[in-house]
């Protein structure tokens, strides 16, 4: 009888992920209220931001070269990114202060696996996934307003470029969350740059070249991670080295972070010391 081969490092944290994803559904299957009432919250409060849209375009008829549709489809994609982010890190991440401080990290780094992917995708938010797919089904209704026919190159493009933003995001509230390793709790500074999501709805064009339009395209790249991805599906990327720039920014933002994730290691010394 031949010896089971043994399974590369990629299928076996596949396996452990498809577990874990197991078990955050049977977690929110048991309180099926509470899932569904907070689908319902996040999904009233994206429609409050298109009516918003609506609203303001009543006044208006262009932001920059934003036309109103246009708009839709960029707070669509902004809402495409938060909740993706929010389906596989937001959790894990605002609960890293309470892993350190009650000493629950010191079994998961025992565990025969990597911490941080541990740490970081332990527990899946399904309800984010759920509002993920309203948010598509928004962009494709504002495409059809626009008359849109993307090519199959730019809705690629698209999609790539929203998960390299979901990492840049991940990426800096990691670096954000690390910190509770000296200041024991830290959820004000993650759940912070969570509700800064709300700048990555706004166009750039709505903000004059200057300090907030830098900070929150470089320092923390709220509009440049949201806009950047719906210029790319509207045809109205202008020059490629916004493309290049979200690149540099996301391997920047990764590096940054693992030198930051491995020197707070270093400073954990456990419960139990």
């Amino acid at each position: 009888m031949p010896e089971p081969r043994p399974c590369g490092p990629l299928s076996r944290y596949a396996s452990i992920y498809l577990a874990l994803v197991k078990n955050s559904a049977a977690r929110e299957m048991g309180f099926k209220s509470n899932f569904l009432l907070w689908i319902v919250v996040d999904l009233l409060w994206f429609a409050l931001q298109v009516c918003f849209i609506s609203v303001l375009y009543l006044h208006t008829d262009n932001i920059g070269t934003w036309t109103k549709w246009q708009v839709v489809l960029l707070t669509a994609a902004s809402n495409f990114i938060q909740q993706i982010f929010q389906a596989l890190f937001l959790v894990n991440l605002t609960n890293l202060s309470e892993l350190v401080r009650q000493g629950k990290l010191d079994f998961l780094l025992l565990l025969p696996a990597n911490t941080r992917f541990i740490v970081s995708l332990r527990q899946v938010d399904l309800g984010g996934l759920v509002n993920a797919s309203a948010a598509v089904a928004v962009m494709v209704y504002a495409a059809h307003q626009l008359d849109l026919h993307p090519s199959a190159l730019q809705v690629t493009g698209f999609v790539v470029l929203c998960l390299l933003g979901v990492l840049i995001h991940y990426f800096l509230m990691t670096l954000l969350a690390a910190t509770c390793f000296w200041t024991v709790k830290a959820q004000g500074i993650v759940w912070g740059y969570y509700n800064l999501f709300n700048i990555a709805r706004m166009p750039d064009e709505a903000f004059q070249r200057g300090l907030f339009k830098t900070f929150f395209t470089l320092a923390i790249p709220m509009l440049l991670v949201s806009n950047v991805p719906t210029r790319v599906l509207a045809g109205k990327l202008e020059s490629p080295g916004t493309l290049v720039l979200m690149l540099v920014m996301a391997v920047v933002c990764g590096v940054f972070s693992e030198l930051g994730w491995r020197a707070s290691l270093r400073r954990y010394t456990s419960a139990s010391s």
